[in-house]
């Protein structure tokens, strides 16, 4: 795809400035806090946009691909404003409407919209470049600004590890082929068990979409190599 073609096809920014964008993320992560679930609005849509960019921008995809797994990070979680419950699979349905309404192409739609149906750890797998990039992504969003709820008498084991988590990087090294998840724990709020016993299942996960992308995953945690 040209130069030309790429600026001319839609953008994350176009999303971040799209009113009907906007209101269903804000509303999602005000429905979620709710029932006390760490944040998935705006702060998480942005910075797996981000990372999702990076992972396939780092491993030499076209441009184009790299902002198709942007897009389908930005827009990822936007179906918890109907329910947390196979929001991937709503959300997929949700982002063909608007992506339709901005005109993306078919063939572009069908990668973001199958990289969100497939993001969730229950259900999902990485089916293409652009959900490897997407899962990898995701799960790698560990940290403490991510808790809503504010008192820590109430914290369950969701709240305690992204509290304990004062930082996470996710890094990809092409020669290596490797993408590497580096995780800082405060061990006084949160033993590594805790972290391994509600994210194992998203470790895996990532491990499987890193293969997908001929790399291997490492997990890092206060720096000792755990996976």
């Amino acid at each position: 795809m040209s130069a030309a073609t790429i600026e001319q096809s839609l953008t994350v920014a176009q999303l971040k400035a799209d009113h009907e964008v906007n209101v269903y993320l804000t509303r999602s992560t005000q429905y979620l806090g709710s029932l006390g679930f760490t944040e998935h609005g705006l702060r998480h849509a942005g910075i797996v946009s981000a990372l999702a960019y990076k992972v396939l921008q780092e491993l030499d995809y076209p441009a184009r691909e790299c902002e198709l797994a942007a897009i389908a990070g930005y827009l990822h979680d936007i179906a918890n404003m109907i329910n947390r419950y196979n929001h991937g699979g709503s959300g997929a349905i949700m982002a063909y409407s608007i992506l339709s309404r901005m005109g993306m192409p078919p063939e572009e739609i069908a990668l973001v919209i199958s990289a969100i149906g497939n993001h969730e750890e229950e259900r999902g797998n990485a089916v293409n470049h652009v959900a490897a990039a997407l899962i990898l992504a995701d799960k790698s969003d560990v940290h403490r600004a991510r808790v809503t709820n504010r008192d820590f008498a109430k914290f369950e084991i969701h709240d305690r590890v992204n509290y304990a988590a004062e930082s996470s990087k996710l890094l990809v090294d092409k020669t290596s082929r490797t993408v590497t998840l580096y995780v800082n724990i405060d061990m006084e709020i949160c033993p590594v068990m805790e972290y391994f016993e509600i994210f194992l299942q998203r470790m895996v996960m990532c491990r499987r979409a890193a293969e997908f992308l001929a790399c291997r995953f490492k997990l890092v945690i206060n720096n000792y190599d755990l996976l």
